[in-house]
């Protein structure tokens, strides 16, 4: 009698081609699922296991994250998302690469981890240009061919720069594209585009983009599907109306659930598997949320040895206790169950910890002068509570001896330091829908060009929030009445932190409470602030040289007609 590694007997098992549960039993061998039937009585193993009355599931997919949104380095990621079942991630690493290019990437790929990470081709470092944008890294012609050479590249990670997409001239992500195809026909080409539609996205398509992973309305999804999108859903795309709007027209084939961006604080919480429960608790079928996050993510990056609890493929596979709150019992990876894992620290070169090189502000850095008179209309960046869309809306303000009175607006003043020691650039802002009480609020960790921005109220404790993040050189701060209220170190390259996650999630947990007590008003504060100098995301953000219409591309003065 053949003898295999493991038997499961009597569990519930989902399968994916019926999408519906059948009592099986499972035979695992060498790490895959070997034999699935309804009484194994023709094979024997020293480990037996009884998971009557539980369900199993394949291991959940993400297919569109980044790791640096968590802040963390790629083993303490691991650690932190397998207990949430999530056993396999395709990660764009385009964060790292905007910090230090190539070499950025590299040090994540090479990481060893329990968790299966995949990558992405970074396909727009910088965002936009460096005509817009200063940046520590490219990624180029030459980058792109040597990436697709590794095994673990998946595909080409969100093209996000519209114009450059579009426009008759030959850009560098026309060239990447290009490069791509000719390398590799099947590669999937992730895309970014938000409030795209008609003309405008039959261009994005027609130029070899067929993902999407930003925030949908059931109008835009029914648009992108519909021409040949697969669409990517995230937690701000789901709610009633958009879950309503896949059901009825039974898009299951045509996309995936993925996280995209969640903080450390938020990771101890949930991964794929709460975006997987927020859809059931809209509407969504179970067995139908489960295929959507499993086997359809799997497809799409051509991952054809996962996804499902069939032969031959890889053993990945979630206990659950019941189905009506997806409570895990238990992971297995690779046929093993997961019980954690010692993590021994990962090492950088030296380099990647001094990365902040921007010279620390002085006073003046925080006024805004005019040849103005009396007033002056100013072209202000307004904040939505509900999205990271902004709008520019117009505001009037005094002047007071020839500079204008920002800090009696009720407005914040954000200024950006280039900090690669490449231009010196300061670019300036005002915001409104920001914070109302005497502080600041300072990051690196500033998608996607991560240069250091501070805002606030006050130019003592704007001053006081820059200093002290050069001098932790990379991170989060929030300062109130000249006193730094909550810190967060992000030592390597300014946007993840190489210690321990649990202590970090604490930590960032205590910069959303500083930024609350300052008055900022947010469904996720840490990601509007710090894309406010994410230049390819409506309508109006600001890089190191200056304030940006995102669509045209043109730049916009403070001071307005």
């Amino acid at each position: 009698m053949d003898c295999v590694d493991l038997i499961i007997k009597n569990g519930n098992v989902y399968n994916t081609f019926l999408q519906k549960f059948e009592n099986k039993d499972i035979a695992i061998l060498n790490g895959r699922f070997y034999y699935i039937s309804n009484n194994i009585t023709e094979l024997k193993s020293k480990n037996i296991i009884d998971y009557k009355d539980k369900y199993i599931i394949p291991g959940f997919i993400d297919i569109h994250m980044h790791i640096e949104s968590s802040m963390t380095v790629p083993s303490q990621f691991s650690k932190m998302v397998l207990p949430h079942g999530v056993t396999t991630v395709v990660a764009d690493p385009h964060e790292i690469a905007n910090v230090f290019g190539i070499e950025g990437i590299n040090y994540f790929i090479s990481s060893d981890t329990t968790l299966d990470i995949f990558y992405g081709i970074p396909s727009s470092v910088p965002a936009t240009n460096s005509n817009l944008e200063t940046t520590g890294g490219k990624i180029v012609e030459e980058d792109v061919l040597e990436l697709l050479k590794n095994p673990r590249i998946m595909c080409l990670g969100e093209v996000m720069n519209f114009k450059d997409l579009i426009c008759k001239d030959d850009t560098l992500i026309k060239n990447i594209i290009k490069i791509c195809k000719e390398n590799n026909k099947n590669l999937p080409i992730e895309g970014h585009c938000p409030k795209i539609s008609g003309l405008d996205l039959a261009k994005f398509i027609y130029a070899g983009v067929d993902a999407d992973h930003t925030q949908q309305t059931p109008e835009s999804i029914y648009e992108k599907i519909t021409n040949g999108i697969f669409l990517e859903i995230q937690k701000k795309s789901i709610n009633k109306e958009t879950i309503k709007t896949l059901i009825d027209n039974n898009f299951y084939e045509y996309f995936a659930f993925v996280t995209d961006d969640v903080m450390a604080d938020h990771l101890k919480e949930g991964h794929l598997n709460k975006i997987v429960k927020m859809a059931v608790d809209f509407g969504m079928p179970i067995n139908k949320a489960i295929y959507c996050a499993t086997y359809t993510p799997a497809r799409r990056m051509n991952l054809f040895d996962r996804g499902a609890i069939s032969v031959g493929k890889i053993a990945d596979f979630i206990v659950l206790d019941n189905l009506q709150n997806l409570e895990i019992k238990e992971v297995y990876k690779n046929g093993n169950l997961y019980e954690g894992e010692n993590i021994k620290k990962e090492e950088f070169p030296q380099y990647f910890y001094n990365t902040v090189k921007c010279n620390k502000a002085i006073l003046e850095d925080f006024e805004l002068k005019t040849n103005k008179k009396d007033n002056v209309n100013c072209n202000v960046i307004k904040i939505n509570k509900n999205s990271t869309f902004t709008e520019k809306v117009t505001r009037n303000l005094p002047i007071v001896n020839g500079k204008i009175n920002w800090e009696d607006s009720g407005l914040a003043l954000l200024v950006v330091y280039e900090r690669y020691n490449k231009t010196g650039n300061k670019s300036y802002a005002l915001l409104e829908g920001a914070i109302n009480k005497k502080g600041a609020i300072a990051t690196t960790w500033a998608h996607d060009n991560h240069n250091l921005m501070v805002m606030g109220t006050s130019k003592k404790d704007m001053l006081l929030a820059q200093h002290n993040i050069i001098d932790m050189q990379g991170g989060y701060i929030v300062c109130e009445n000249e006193k730094v209220t909550a810190k967060a170190i992000l030592n390597v390259g300014g946007i993840v932190n190489d210690g321990d996650i649990e202590e970090l999630s604490k930590d960032i947990k205590s910069i959303r409470k500083a930024m609350n007590n300052l008055g900022y008003e947010h469904i996720n504060e840490i990601m509007s602030f710090s894309t406010l100098s994410l230049p390819v995301s409506p309508e109006i953000k600001i890089t190191d040289k200056g304030m940006l219409d995102t669509k045209t591309q043109q730049f916009i003065s403070i001071e307005g007609e």
